[in-house]
């Protein structure tokens, strides 16, 4: 039976990801890359975030500042009012996650949950600003997913962990796998090192059970079509003209469920 679809997910045709906001030219997670982004028609964001010592949550991709800003750290170990002073490329500051939720009414977020001591904060945040369709929650580690998943109950939207997909990867090959039922998607790379995570059969084994397969981080416009031929609902890009073109081409890109406007 298919599961019912959450409406994080309500898009015509495959949705395009703006990863990290769009990270090709280095000012990825900033309120900048995040607007650049809808302007180009994007709705749909891709995100992560981490905790401040005093317990502010920040959309970063490292657990440090050191490689793309000018300041150093780890995030957990300073308070925001000294994360706050870094700039992403000497330039653009360290949103707030909240700020982005207020900035872009329109977006939906797909939000990795880097920390653990991330994962109460957000669900609150969630819950205090009625954001349940507009956001889903991945990560890595499938316990913590799974929790988030316990914690925000039925409303919340959730992909599988490494161990979830591999549970996925093995019912592709008729492998009996404990599966957690609550998720609606997959989210994973092409490849695992050299091993494909996504083929045809894997794809239809995610319809069968009533997920959806997005697919990161895909930058190659001739990958990107490969991916849609064979059936996937979704792709993170960097490159967010290339993938608008391949949709555009393919009939696929709606400005009025594509863009955040």
């Amino acid at each position: 039976m298919t599961r019912t679809r959450h409406p994080f997910l309500d898009h015509a045709g495959p949705i395009p990801f703006a990863h990290r906001g769009g990270a090709a030219d280095g000012i990825e997670n900033t309120s900048a890359a995040f607007a650049r982004a809808a302007d180009a028609g994007y709705r749909y964001f891709e995100t992560d975030v981490h905790t401040t010592s005093d317990g502010r949550l920040v959309a970063f991709h490292d657990a440090t500042l050191d490689r793309v800003t000018d300041a150093r750290g780890r995030i957990a170990d300073l308070p925001w009012r000294e994360v706050r002073r870094a700039r992403v490329a000497g330039a653009r500051p360290l949103p707030l996650f909240d700020e982005l939720l207020e900035e872009f009414p329109g977006a939906r977020w797909n939000i990795d949950v880097k920390a653990e001591s991330a994962l109460v904060p957000l669900i609150g945040l969630i819950r205090r600003t009625g954001a349940w369709d507009r956001v889903c929650i991945g990560s890595f580690s499938e316990r913590r997913v799974a929790r988030a998943q316990r914690i925000g109950g039925p409303r919340l939207a959730t992909s599988y962990g490494m161990r979830g997909v591999l549970a996925l990867r093995l019912r592709s090959y008729g492998v009996p796998a404990a599966l957690r039922e609550s998720a609606v998607c997959a989210q994973v790379p092409e490849f695992h090192g050299r091993v494909r995570v996504v083929d045809r059969r894997f794809v239809r084994t995610a319809h069968t059970l009533g997920l959806q397969v997005h697919v990161w981080t895909v930058n190659d416009p001739a990958r990107m079509t490969a991916l849609l031929d064979l059936g996937v609902d979704g792709i993170m890009t960097d490159h967010l003209e290339s993938l608008r073109t391949v949709l555009t081409e393919r009939g696929a890109w709606n400005r009025r469920s594509g863009g955040t406007g």
